[in-house]
């Protein structure tokens, strides 16, 4: 009985630890490390495109999976951060469940189709190999098992179709949002995938100020990528043509 009583605790302790500590900690470091770099590193705030080198096939990567990527943040942003009171007068939590599966199922999957291709060329051509760092490739791994354990919970949540279980996690972030310290007990009882995709996401965060990730920040947000029509790309021939300033 006694022995049964300490793991109960522990199992308490170890949640309330990943769940309602660490997650603060990863965001403390993404803003203070972000602010940090850009003050002290302001030229290593960028992505290191390789776009020189394979440009079709970064292009239709780079597009999949910015776009789709870009849809699913903005997504989870909607779905769980959104106040009960904006979304129940339309939606149900089963349908709202349901929109979420539908919507973040279909960008995840060009997403991750995207960063495969991005992976395929990063892995397979010796000079962009070469021009890659260690962190370049750990990252990029991140967000794709990310992005699978994101599409892993779609076949999951068919099973909770009555809105309970997208309604605790949704209890969760904004709990997290809010500094609410009751917050990691709601993820007692969910399954481990989703477990595993909010940790990691959290730990995404954490060493965003450290990668290439950073550039997130740059631009007016991800929104501006969505609206530009063109990826700049500088050519000989376009530079022979510019104007000589004497």
């Amino acid at each position: 009985m006694i022995e049964k009583e300490i793991a109960m605790l522990s199992n308490a302790y170890v949640n309330t630890l990943l769940f309602g500590v660490y997650p603060y900690i990863c965001l403390v470091v993404l803003l203070i490390g972000s602010l940090i770099r850009f003050d002290r590193e302001p030229y290593t705030w960028k992505s290191d495109s390789s776009q020189t080198l394979r440009k079709r096939e970064l292009r239709l990567g780079s597009n999949l999976f910015h776009y789709g990527v870009i849809v699913v943040i903005l997504g989870h942003f909607a779905g769980f951060l959104a106040p009960h009171w904006a979304v129940d007068w339309a939606l149900s939590p089963a349908a709202h469940q349901l929109l979420a599966m539908v919507v973040g199922g279909i960008a995840g999957t060009i997403a991750i189709i995207g960063l495969t291709i991005l992976i395929h060329r990063r892995l397979t051509d010796p000079r962009i190999r070469l021009n890659s760092r260690k962190w370049d490739i750990t990252i990029t791994f991140m967000l794709w098992l990310q992005l699978a354990l994101g599409l892993l919970t779609v076949p999951l949540s068919a099973y909770h179709m009555d809105g309970e279980l997208f309604e605790t996690l949704s209890s969760y972030v904004k709990g997290i949002v809010t500094l609410d310290g009751g917050a990691a007990a709601l993820m007692v009882g969910v399954p481990l995938t989703y477990k595993l995709h909010i940790l990691l996401g959290f730990t995404l965060f954490l060493v965003s100020p450290f990668t290439r990730m950073i550039h997130i920040w740059s631009g007016a947000g991800a929104l501006a990528y969505l609206f530009r029509p063109y990826q700049i790309v500088r050519t000989p021939k376009t530079r022979a043509e510019e104007p000589v300033r004497s």
